[in-house]
């Protein structure tokens, strides 16, 4: 072991430890504190989905069974006749193509996406195909809500699975109607921005909260130094910003890397009926309550019982049921559960409960007309 020189009283590690401590302290983010781009979004800055119908082809033979899906006949007609070939009228019906499968094709255009960018693609299957794996997708336009085209598809269908079947036995590895295309789409339109508008950009908070919002105001008016940013509600909070482009996308810059001490979030208990799932947040808190509950079972058991007549009586045999009814009633009496504020207090006091998920939903329901859970309860 090496010696440590001393100095003034303490060891130089002792320094070191100290002051490597003073700057972790002055860098680090306070406590409970998030950015504000993990908060809020800027109004404005949002993507577009876009939609469009294509063909698939190259398949070997798992596409679409064209007597069952008219639409893919059309759509082979028209793209043929744009080609230049016409199929005769009346022999577009029996068409029997089964290396082909229509699909549809979605796509997001990202905010400030410009022509000649590219980005991914989705296809999946809209008629009966098996299987689109091994398949191309050919040139599809991609159209907005107004029905403009904002973009071109075309490429290889990636799909992450597999099939096989023999003998009547098939088995399937991931789903195979559907696939991506990385980088499958040319942005050939972009759509026009609002937020180099103006003297002002607006800050959407994801989630509702009026202390969050003054929270984020008072935060941007102590970076700065000056009142630029006023709550106008909870859920919005609009900025004075720069006016040239350049200045406006530095200030944005830094305007998300802001820390704010969030407020603390409304006390909930999140319930899934369908699943039996129970979330609750940190903020629930518990009054102090006596709870019974208990499971009411009824058995009815009935069997079959046979009456066979003596030989030579002359007799017939009678079929009879015997039924027993059995009720049994589980469950313990009252039991004290104590007040607790923190959330290993609530879970504490259910748990010893013993009751399942299912009995929970009643009991917080109860606890909640009661006055006894502090919290908003959600059904999903």
């Amino acid at each position: 072991m090496g010696s440590t020189r001393k100095g003034g009283g303490a060891t130089v590690g002792t320094w070191a430890m100290a002051l490597f401590a003073l700057f972790a302290a002055a860098f680090a983010p306070a406590s409970g504190a998030e950015r504000i781009k993990d908060l809020a979004d800027i109004q404005g800055v949002r993507s577009n989905q876009l939609l469009g119908f294509g063909l698939v082809v190259g398949l070997d033979g798992t596409g679409d069974q064209t007597t069952q899906t008219p639409f893919t006949v059309q759509g082979i007609a028209s793209m043929l006749s744009q080609l230049g070939i016409n199929i005769p009228s009346g022999t577009g019906s029996s068409l029997q193509l089964k290396n082909i499968a229509a699909v549809m094709v979605t796509a997001q255009l990202p905010p400030w996406a410009q022509p000649g960018q590219q980005i991914d693609i989705t296809v999946s299957s809209l008629g009966n195909a098996k299987s689109l794996r091994g398949g191309t997708l050919l040139m599809t336009p991609l159209k907005g809500a107004d029905s403009q085209i904002y973009a071109i598809a075309q490429g290889n269908v990636a799909v992450a699975g597999a099939g096989a079947s023999a003998g009547g036995s098939k088995t399937t590895v991931n789903h195979l109607s559907a696939g991506r295309i990385p980088a499958g789409a040319t942005v050939e339109r972009s759509v026009p921005s609002t937020v180099g508008q103006g003297p002002y950009v607006t800050l959407d908070l994801r989630e509702t909260n009026f202390g969050t919002a003054r929270q984020i105001a008072a935060a941007i008016n102590a970076k700065y130094a000056q009142t630029i940013a006023l709550a106008q509600d909870g859920r919005t909070v609009r900025v004075r910003a720069p006016d040239t482009p350049d200045d406006r996308v530095t200030f944005l810059a830094n305007l998300e890397e802001i820390s704010v001490v969030t407020a603390m979030a409304a006390a909930k208990v999140i319930i899934n009926a369908r699943t039996g799932s129970i979330v609750m947040n940190q903020a629930v808190a518990l009054d102090p309550c006596a709870v019974a509950h208990g499971n009411l079972t009824v058995t009815v058991n009935s069997e079959p019982v046979i009456s066979q007549p003596g030989p030579f009586s002359q007799g017939q045999t009678v079929v009879t049921e015997k039924a027993s009814i059995d009720i049994k009633q589980e469950g313990k009496g009252l039991t004290a559960l104590p007040g607790g504020a923190k959330l290993t207090d609530v879970v504490k006091a259910l748990n010893s409960l013993g009751a399942s998920p299912a009995d929970l939903l009643a009991i917080l329901q109860a606890m909640k007309s009661a006055g006894s859970l502090r919290a908003e309860l959600e059904i999903i």
